[in-house]
C-alpha cells in the first residue's frame, strides 16, 4: 500500500483555462485554448497571450496588484478545498513563487518619471506591498515561515519544494505553496526581443514549433503533515513525494544541450520519493514550445523513462505563466493522477525527428501511483516534483 507523510489537502487554480480548478479541467479536457490579444496593457506587439478575463475575488485588484489578486483567488479555493476555515495562529508556512510581483510591477513610476520628470509614490507603495508570501501571511494571520521565491520559470515548483523541506524539518504543520504571476509588459517585450514568442499558438514538442505564448494565473496547493490532517479529520488521496533541484550553469537563458541539470533534478526527486522511473505513470513536462527547451527536455525524458513514456505539456492551455507555471502544472498533475486521465498535449501535430518521443495527442486514461512535473528556468535552473496517489 502506497502512503505519504505529506498530504496534499487542498488545490486551487486560476488561469485562462478557467476561473477555478473545476472549470479549468473541464476546459482542458475539451481541448479549449482561450488565447487572445493583450487587453490589460497597451502594446504595439501582436503576439497572442493566455490572459485571464474572469472575475477576481479582491474588491479592486489595483489596490494590491494583479498578481496578488490572482493569488488570492487560487488560495481561497485551495483553503476551501482543504477545509481550513480559520488559519489565524496556526503553524502554517507560506511559500510562493513569482516573477512579476515584487520585481516587475513598478512600471507606472518609471513611466511617469520619464514623461514628466516627477512621479507619484503610489506605484512605489504598490511595489513594496507586492510580496506574495508577506501578503498572505498578513491576510491569513499565520505563524510559520514565509518566503517568496523569484527564480524565473521554476519559481512555483521551487516554492513547493521549499515548503516540503519546511514540513520535513518541522518548521510548520501545514504549508500553502505554489506560484502566481500576471501578464506584464516587461516580459512580453523581453521575450519578444529574445525571438521566442509565437505569432500563432504554441506547439510544444512539435517539429514546427516556433516559440511560446505568455499567460497568467496562479496554482496553489495546501500540503500538510499526516498527523495534522488526521487531527482535522481530513484524509485526502494525494501526497507530495519528492522534489529535485539542479542548476546546469550552462547559459543565462538556454538549457545545457546534454540535459545534465534536468536529468539530475529528476533523479533527485525520484530518489527522495524512493521510487524508480518505471513507477511514474505520466510526466507533465515544462514543454514551452521553444526549440531548445523541447529538444533538451525530450532527450532527457526519453533517456530516463524510455521511448514509451506518457507525457504532455499543459502550456497549450494556459500559456507560459512564468513564476506561476510550476504551481499550475503541479495542481493539474495532481488532478490528473487522482482522476486517472490527462488531456491531449495541445498544439502537437508533427513528430520532430530530433526528439525520440511524442506527447499524447488525445485525452488519455492513465493508471499508476506517481506522476512527475518538471520545470526549466533561465539561469540554468531545473526542478522536478513527484506527486503520489495513496492506495
Amino acid at each position: 500500500m502506497v502512503k505519504g507523510d505529506f498530504l496534499i489537502t487542498g488545490l486551487g487554480s486560476v488561469s485562462a483555462a478557467g476561473e477555478n480548478l473545476e472549470s479549468a479541467m473541464a476546459s482542458i479536457g475539451a481541448g479549449v485554448r482561450n488565447s487572445a490579444s493583450v487587453s490589460i496593457f497597451e502594446t504595439s506587439l501582436t503576439y497572442p497571450v493566455f490572459e485571464y478575463r474572469g472575475p477576481l475575488d479582491f474588491g479592486n485588484p489595483m489596490d494590491i496588484g494583479r498578481t496578488l489578486a490572482l493569488l488570492n483567488k487560487a488560495v481561497n479555493e485551495a483553503l476551501i478545498d482543504s477545509g481550513l476555515n480559520d488559519t489565524k495562529g496556526m503553524r502554517i508556512g507560506i511559500c510562493i513563487g513569482t516573477t512579476v510581483a515584487s520585481q516587475l510591477n513598478d512600471l507606472g513610476f518609471y513611466r511617469s518619471y520619464r514623461e514628466t520628470g516627477t512621479a507619484s509614490l503610489s506605484p512605489v507603495d504598490l511595489f513594496l506591498k507586492g510580496n506574495p508570501a508577506e501578503f498572505l501571511s498578513h491576510k491569513l494571520g499565520t505563524k510559520g515561515p514565509s518566503l517568496t521565491v523569484v527564480n524565473a520559470c521554476s519559481s512555483g515548483t521551487d516554492a513547493i519544494g521549499v515548503a516540503l523541506s519546511w514540513l520535513k524539518s518541522d518548521l510548520c504543520d501545514i504549508a500553502i505553496a505554489g506560484g502566481a504571476d500576471e501578464l506584464s509588459q516587461i516580459p512580453y517585450a523581453g521575450f519578444s526581443s529574445l525571438g521566442i514568442l509565437n505569432t500563432g499558438l504554441c506547439r510544444p514538442f512539435d517539429k514546427e514549433r516556433k516559440g511560446l505564448n505568455l499567460g497568467e494565473g496562479a496554482g496553489i496547493m495546501v500540503i500538510e503533515k499526516r498527523s495534522s490532517a488526521v487531527s482535522r479529520g481530513v484524509m485526502p488521496t494525494l501526497f507530495l513525494a519528492g522534489y529535485g533541484l539542479s542548476s546546469d550553469a550552462y547559459h543565462l537563458t538556454a538549457p545545457s544541450p546534454d540535459g545534465v541539470g534536468l536529468s539530475s533534478s529528476i533523479h533527485e526527486a525520484l530518489a527522495e520519493a524512493c521510487i524508480t522511473p518505471e513507477e511514474i505513470s505520466f510526466v507533465n513536462a515544462h514543454g514551452t514550445g521553444t526549440q531548445d527547451n523541447d529538444l533538451v527536455e525530450g532527450k532527457v525524458l526519453a533517456e530516463i523513462f524510455g521511448s514509451g513514456v506518457t507525457f504532455l505539456s499543459t502550456k497549450g492551455y494556459t500559456g507560459h505563466t512564468l513564476g506561476a507555471a510550476g504551481g499550475l502544472e503541479a495542481v493539474f498533475t495532481s488532478v490528473g493522477l487522482r482522476e486517472g486521465w490527462i488531456p491531449a498535449s495541445a498544439g502537437f501535430c508533427l513528430q520532430d525527428d530530433a526528439i525520440l518521443i511524442s506527447p499524447v495527442t488525445k485525452r488519455s486514461e492513465i493508471s499508476g501511483r506517481y506522476a512527475l512535473s518538471t520545470s526549466l528556468a533561465f539561469g540554468g535552473n531545473n526542478t522536478a516534483l513527484v506527486i503520489g496517489l495513496e492506495g
